[in-house]
């Protein structure tokens, strides 16, 4: 199954910022299982990357990015991606629709997400991080 991660998903586990790190680290796990494919974008990675470095830092924040994309599948962010964005009238928020669209793009089942409600256009599913396990993996 292919996941996409929101960068709220990234910052609970770069940062720890609990409760959410509880759930949020589970799901970023998952791509060490063969059963998903985990995405994030590169848009996602730049917002994680900024919120890291503010908490630890410039260097420990690139290496904390740097553990991200050994592991994760990183989606694309391009020309047809800000088109689809910016013609979809349902869209209000730009930058959770060019998420959308990179995660439509790659291919992705899901969108988890702690921001649920942003993604309300959405013909993907969109979980929090507990509420996706508790789905899919818990089982």
């Amino acid at each position: 199954m292919r996941i996409f991660l929101d960068a709220n998903i990234l910052v609970s586990v770069l940062n720890k910022e609990y409760p959410l790190y509880t759930y949020s680290s589970r799901v970023l796990s998952l791509a060490g299982n063969s059963s998903f494919q985990v995405y994030t974008s590169p848009i996602c990675l730049a917002i994680a990357f900024y919120f890291a470095e503010k908490k630890s830092g410039t260097i420990q924040a690139k290496k904390k990015i740097d553990l991200l994309v050994q592991n994760l599948q990183v989606s694309t962010v391009d020309g047809n991606t800000v088109r689809k964005t910016v013609k979809d009238k349902a869209i209000e928020d730009f930058e959770d629709g060019l998420e959308y669209y990179s995660a439509e793009a790659a291919k992705c089942k899901c969108i988890i997400s702690e921001d649920r409600k942003h993604f309300f256009f959405s013909k993907l599913e969109v979980m929090d991080a507990r509420g996706f396990l508790e789905k899919y993996v818990m089982r």
